[in-house]
C-alpha cells in the first residue's frame, strides 16, 4: 500500500480548492481532485502534504497551520491498487488569482453547493464528502483563516 498526502484549503467563503486533472495522470484522469501526492522515501505525510501543495500550486504553508482529518485507504479501479491518504485541512486566505497551476488543467476554489455535481477522485469524494459542513470545514471558512506567501 502506498502513501500519499493531500491538502484541502478552506477560503474565506467556505470554498475548497481542488485540481481538476487531464488526461495524463492513470489515476483518476480527467477527475476533480486534492492537491497532494505520494509521499517520498522516509517522508512523513504532514512534510509531504507540505511539499506536495507547493509543487502544485506555488502555495507555501507552515505544517503547524495544518490540521489532520483523518487517514484514509482508497482503492483506484484504474489499476487496481490500494494507497493510503492522510488528508490535511487549512483556512487560508488566498483567490484563484493567487493559485498557479502546475498539474491538471486547473486548481481553483470551488464553491462546495457545485461539489455534487463535480467527477470526483476516489480519494476526493472519500474525503471531502464527510469534511463539507462538517465542524472543521466551518471553523476554517473564515474565522482564522491565514495568509501565506504564493
Amino acid at each position: 500500500m502506498t502513501e500519499f498526502a493531500a491538502v484541502i484549503l478552506v477560503d474565506r467563503r467556505g470554498w475548497v480548492l481542488l485540481q481538476e486533472r487531464d488526461e495524463r495522470p492513470v489515476i483518476a484522469p480527467e477527475k476533480w481532485a486534492f492537491c497532494g501526492g505520494h509521499l517520498e522515501a522516509g517522508e512523513n505525510p504532514l512534510a509531504g502534504a507540505v511539499r506536495e501543495l507547493e509543487e502544485e500550486t506555488e502555495v507555501r504553508i507552515s505544517p503547524d497551520d495544518l490540521q489532520l482529518l483523518g487517514v484514509h485507504d482508497v482503492h483506484h479501479p484504474e489499476t487496481g491498487t490500494d494507497d493510503k491518504l492522510h488528508l490535511y485541512a487549512a483556512g487560508i486566505d488566498l483567490t484563484d488569482a493567487d493559485i498557479v497551476c502546475h498539474e491538471g488543467r486547473q486548481i481553483v476554489f470551488v464553491d462546495p453547493a457545485t461539489v455534487p455535481d463535480l467527477d470526483l477522485s476516489d480519494s476526493a469524494r472519500i474525503g471531502l464528502t464527510p469534511f463539507l459542513g462538517s465542524p472543521q470545514h466551518a471553523a476554517l471558512s473564515g474565522s482564522r483563516a491565514l495568509r501565506v506567501e504564493t
